[in-house]
């Protein structure tokens, strides 16, 4: 296309062209009642020397955790990250891909995502991964509905110990799909599963479970897949911790056929919330392969023997037909993936191992140290892995707004979704200073 200069000439040409006089004909449909009928005040441009000035300014009222001591958790988790992941991931041909549509062109990425697929797999004990989702909320979502496009079932049993973000999220995509949602309350950071029992039908398609839960607990899995394994038509849906999956059983060992999470604590920062990674798995089975969302890359030889990469199933709306989609998200974190794949390869299984056990033995440190505070309680007592609620005779907020005065963040407070109680994450980052530290600053509150 010629470059078009705007003159006067060629504005009325055009306005001409389409019938208008002016250009804010244009804009007639807006209201005049939300029309401004003054010039806006904006400042006049400034210099680039200026304006980096004015950004490094602004950038610096913000605190990082290189400043504070965070036992914030709630999802998003602050995880040692290897030096090798940052030189890696910055190469050109990492960091500027895009989707991989000619695939032939792309093997060093789909090469990548091939061997990220089969971490998930051997973390989840699945037999088919995808690519990457967004994030865990929605790669639960896509989940739910994969599960009841998969049953011909609408029934979802949703406990209120999964993420509260995870959800909104979810019921957010099952009103589209017309999903019916049974809402389980809990008690003592679990739900109980004659809970279970009592709600599940044979309409039920899905029961979603997270292991561990939202309050770091670790729910009866193998006494809930039992009865859900009763139903024929009804699909166990776990949301992962991949961190814990380093330490206790995989999801695959009682009985889940569907497994996603959120994927940000393998080698990924907190970046200020984002961007994340979803992951998602399933059983090797026909039925939920046809159905799982987004791409899956495969491995095989072409004519001369050479082993190459390619996508093998894409069944999102830009390569199928509409009606046919299992999904319309249009993209997936392929770079947050590779993240992923080099922290994994990097720690290797008894590194990921090593990660889970101070994640659980340093956070059991310090409820222990808590516990025998006056004026607090840990409300999970031994049953979580690495986050535990924490009960304050103080108002909560009391509590947060003195420790950071101290620079430490001490948790999530829950009454962000309506209950009492301070939500504590330790990771392997957190040192036994640290968490004395806390427990000093508690004790004179």
């Amino acid at each position: 296309m010629d470059y078009i200069s705007n003159t006067a000439a060629e504005k009325d040409k055009m306005l001409q062209e389409i019938g208008l006089k002016e250009v804010k004909d244009l804009f007639q449909m807006i209201p005049e009642a939300v029309s401004a009928d003054e010039r806006l005040n904006i400042e006049s441009g400034i210099s680039e020397l200026e304006l980096m000035r004015r950004a490094q300014l602004q950038a610096g009222k913000n605190k990082s955790l290189d400043q504070q001591i965070s036992f914030l958790g709630a999802g998003a988790y602050d995880h040692y990250l290897p030096g090798i992941i940052d030189a890696l991931i910055s190469r050109s041909e990492f960091y500027t891909a895009y989707t991989p549509y000619q695939a032939e062109l792309s093997q060093g990425t789909l090469e990548a995502a091939y061997e990220y697929q089969s971490m998930i797999c051997d973390l989840t004990g699945m037999g088919i991964a995808n690519a990457s989702m967004l994030d865990g909320g929605s790669a639960a979502a896509e989940a739910v509905t994969m599960a009841a496009r998969i049953t011909g079932n609408s029934r979802v049993l949703l406990p209120d110990t999964v993420n509260p973000a995870y959800r909104e999220v979810i019921k957010t995509y099952g009103a589209g799909a017309e999903l019916e949602f049974v809402d389980l309350e809990s008690k003592q950071q679990i739900i109980n599963p004659a809970q279970i029992e009592k709600n599940i039908n044979d309409q039920t398609a899905v029961v979603v479970l997270q292991y561990p839960n939202f309050y770091g607990s670790l729910e009866k899995m193998e006494e809930i897949s039992k009865m859900i394994k009763n139903k024929k038509n009804t699909l166990l849906l776990v949301i992962a911790n991949p961190i814990l999956l380093g330490v206790l059983k995989a999801p695959a060992d009682f009985g889940a056929d569907i497994v996603v999470g959120e994927a940000q604590n393998l080698g990924n920062g907190l970046n200020y919330g984002g961007p994340n990674l979803g992951f998602m798995a399933c059983k090797d089975d026909r039925r939920m392969l046809r159905q799982l969302p987004g791409r899956i890359v495969g491995k095989t030889t072409d004519v001369d023997g050479k082993e190459g990469f390619v996508l093998t199933l894409q069944t999102r709306e830009q390569h199928i037909r509409r009606e046919k989609a299992t999904s319309n998200i249009c993209t997936n974190e392929a770079l947050n993936a590779l993240m992923a794949t080099i922290y994994l390869a990097t720690m290797g299984k008894e590194g990921l191992k090593e990660v889970g056990e101070q994640c659980y033995h340093k956070a059991h440190y310090l409820a222990k140290k808590i516990n025998g505070l006056s004026g607090f309680e840990v409300l999970n007592q031994d049953n979580f892995f690495n986050e535990f609620v924490l009960k304050s005779e103080k108002e909560s907020t009391e509590v947060f707004e003195e420790l950071l005065q101290e620079e430490i963040i001490v948790g999530y407070d829950l009454k962000n979704i309506g209950e009492n109680g301070i939500l504590v994450c330790v990771t392997e980052k957190r040192t036994k200073a640290e968490m004395d530290k806390l427990v000093e600053k508690l004790e004179v509150l």
